[in-house]
């Protein structure tokens, strides 16, 4: 499927050119570190990208990502139609009352989730999604300036003489993802004035200030809008003396739930279709980390074709709700509880909603101790269990804040992003530990695609 001598001999060769002369790499390091400053490549006021290689895919393999994406996809959207009907559907995926409520605004335009991202390991032999973020996923704009930054890099263009490579860029997908949204929603009314919300003084504020410059210079009028400062009067959803068209949504229903007062403008805006809001709340269907629970559960079964029911066994791990009560396993009857606890090596505990590694538990590396009581607190909140999927760890060059380099090996975690379900881009988290993303302290660099 894949080329690994070629892989292997093109990332040989950049490490190779990186460490050429006792200078290359600090001057490979000065220049990243600094274009990143300039490009606000910064997330919760550290260097989002702290490594001087990107992560290099194959085209064949790349291809085979995509496809396969593709392919799952149709099995979201399948699940998407279907619990809009079921409400056993519902209550699997643990939709709440609020959400339930959110769910039944008619959004204006098709699609469950329009913009999303599958985060997913890659190794040589197995491509596996752990989660899918299909309700606000952030990176698309990170990962398309960390990439230009990376092909302006001296030792990038010695690289890609010998290995010319395909950079991902996604942020025009975005964009159109957004235009073609609200012009089935305004059918085909002039051009939107967009705003970009989310709360004040989040990590990911960087990113919002790259959007912006990016949509003012594809020109479009944009503002950052924190939820509470928005005002809804007069058929019109405004910040001040700005009148919003579109809402490029980033604030989380669970934000907007749990502070009704200061969203209650956008919520009623909303749902009034006085404006567009991509992604739109239905997204909540399938941004549960149930929903792999409901492709892997053999209740639901009749839903999927049997080319479906083959990617799912071949890239979604076993997930199952926490519960004590019977299941299957493999297709064998199993006591859940009992199952978890003798299994606890291969197993994850998760909270069925929540982001950034948040109440995660690896049971490779807790004490039985620790099982038990993630078990324990599973059994009391909205929890569910995984089973283990192969990863991949690689070595990278990474230089820390006060500048030292050295080559430490990585988990590494590649995330294809998704645009009206077809793949349009991806990056690559990298971390120290079994949680590999940004928030619980790992990094991230841009994917290219080897065009050999």
């Amino acid at each position: 499927m894949e080329s690994h001598p070629y892989l292997k001999a093109a990332t040989a060769h950049y490490d190779a050119l990186l460490q050429a002369s006792p200078t290359t790499l600090t001057e490979a390091r000065d220049f990243l570190a600094a274009r990143s400053a300039e490009e606000k490549m910064i997330f919760g006021g550290r260097p989002l990208s702290p490594y001087l290689r990107p992560h290099f895919v194959t085209a064949e393999r790349w291809r085979y990502l995509c496809a396969e994406c593709a392919r799952i996809w149709e099995c979201v959207e399948t699940v998407g139609r279907a619990a809009l009907t079921d409400r056993r559907m519902y209550d699997d995926l643990g939709i709440t009352d609020g959400e339930a409520r959110l769910i039944e605004i008619e959004p204006g335009y098709t699609g469950i989730s329009i913009t999303s991202r599958l985060d997913s390991f890659l190794t040589e032999d197995t491509f596996s999604f752990v989660e899918l973020n299909a309700e606000n996923p952030a990176g698309i704009s990170y990962c398309e300036v960390m990439a230009r930054i990376f092909m302006e890099l001296p030792v990038m263009q010695q690289f890609t003489a010998t290995y010319p490579v395909t950079p991902l860029y996604a942020r025009h997908l975005l964009l159109e993802t957004l235009l073609t949204a609200y012009r089935e929603w305004s059918n085909g009314s002039d051009k939107p004035r967009i705003a970009i919300v989310d709360w004040e003084g989040l990590p990911t504020q960087c990113e919002f200030e790259q959007f912006q410059a990016y949509f003012h210079d594809e020109g479009f009028e944009c503002i950052i809008a924190p939820p509470e400062k928005l005002d809804y009067h007069n058929g019109k959803l405004r910040q001040g003396d700005f009148a919003i068209d579109l809402v490029y949504r980033r604030v989380l229903t669970n934000d907007i739930l749990e502070r009704p007062d200061e969203c209650r403008a956008l919520v009623n805006a909303y749902r009034d279709r006085a404006v567009c809001v991509v992604n739109g709340f239905r997204t909540k269907f399938v941004h549960k980390k149930m929903f792999f629970g409901i492709l892997t559960d053999e209740r639901y079964a009749s839903l999927f074709t049997p080319e479906q029911h083959a990617a799912i066994r071949a890239h979604i791990p076993w997930t199952r709700r926490l519960a004590d009560g019977p299941t299957t396993y493999a297709g064998e009857p199993i006591a859940l509880l009992d199952f978890i606890r003798a299994n606890q090596s291969r197993l994850v505990i998760k909270p069925n909603d929540e982001y950034g590694g948040k109440g995660v538990v690896v049971g490779w590396e807790a004490t039985p101790a620790e099982w038990d009581a993630a078990i324990a607190d599973g059994l009391a909140g909205d929890c569910l269990v995984q089973e283990k999927v192969p990863t991949a760890h690689e070595v990278f060059p990474h230089f820390t804040p006060e500048g030292d380099i050295t080559f430490i090996e990585q988990l590494v975690d590649l995330d294809p992003l998704l645009f009206h379900g077809k793949v349009g881009g991806a990056f690559t988290r990298l971390s120290s530990t079994a949680l590999c993303n940004v928030t619980s302290g790992g990094g991230m660099v841009p994917t290219f695609v080897l065009k050999a």
